[in-house]
């Protein structure tokens, strides 16, 4: 993973309403998380939404679950999913796609380091760097991979259990939000498997039921009525 000391001019640690901080992309004009509340957008639209309600209905063995992530950015879904799964005892194989990797010193000054155990936080710092080149290890419970590829040439032989999609809004970045990127992203999941994402629009409704997915329109975290799950069939 390619990156410098040095953060870059675009970037910057910002405040949002929960007290949690995010980081503003000047280039793109987006924030990485919701202003509204970036700590509690995390646990609601991926934590619990995507891998509890998972392990809620799954209806298999629930000591190990697979999850891949579009857009792994700050690392915040990662470290309270990782979290999560270390407290309740479950093995957790992690792998987060970023094209644009942050730099650790300034993940380091996010203050997430607040919301998880000590010992996770500390071996995501200390194993960030290499995790893009192979599966490292957090812990006994935790592994993970970054892929640092744009999700159009990221490539798996691995299928996953839940995948959080967590892109820049469509009026950023439309093109991760087209059928083509929506089928390529759904292709890594698992039968049975859980997608959640913040968004709900009428496109992305009908891509995903065009795929044979069972669409749910769940809650939405603070400042949005409602967030976007789907469930592929068994």
């Amino acid at each position: 993973m390619n990156e410098t000391n040095q953060q870059p001019s675009h970037l910057a640690i910002v405040s949002t309403a929960d007290g949690s901080n995010t980081i503003y992309n000047a280039q793109v004009g987006e924030n990485y998380h919701s202003r509204h509340g970036a700590l509690q957008e995390s646990l609601h639209v991926f934590v619990r939404s995507g891998l509890e309600y998972f392990l809620e209905h799954s209806g298999t063995n629930n000591d190990e679950v697979s999850i891949l992530e579009v857009g792994f950015g700050t690392g915040l879904n990662f470290l309270l999913t990782a979290d999560f799964c270390t407290q309740q005892n479950i093995n957790l194989e992690y792998t987060g796609i970023e094209a644009y990797p942050l730099a650790t010193e300034l993940i380091s000054r996010t203050g997430y380091n607040n919301y998880v155990s000590a010992s996770v936080w500390d071996s995501f710092l200390i194993n960030y760097k290499a995790v893009s080149s192979a599966h490292a290890p957090l812990n006994n419970k935790v592994k993970l991979d970054i892929a640092v590829t744009p999700l159009a040439d990221f490539t798996s032989a691995n299928k996953y259990d839940v995948i959080y999609f967590d892109a820049f809004a469509a009026i950023h970045q439309p093109e991760m939000w087209n059928d083509e990127t929506i089928a390529h992203t759904l292709s890594f999941l698992k039968p049975g498997g859980v997608f959640v994402t913040y968004a709900i629009t009428g496109n992305l409704k009908r891509s995903i039921k065009a795929l044979g997915l069972k669409v749910q329109k769940a809650p939405g975290a603070p400042g949005k009525r409602e967030m976007l799950r789907a469930v592929a069939d068994l």
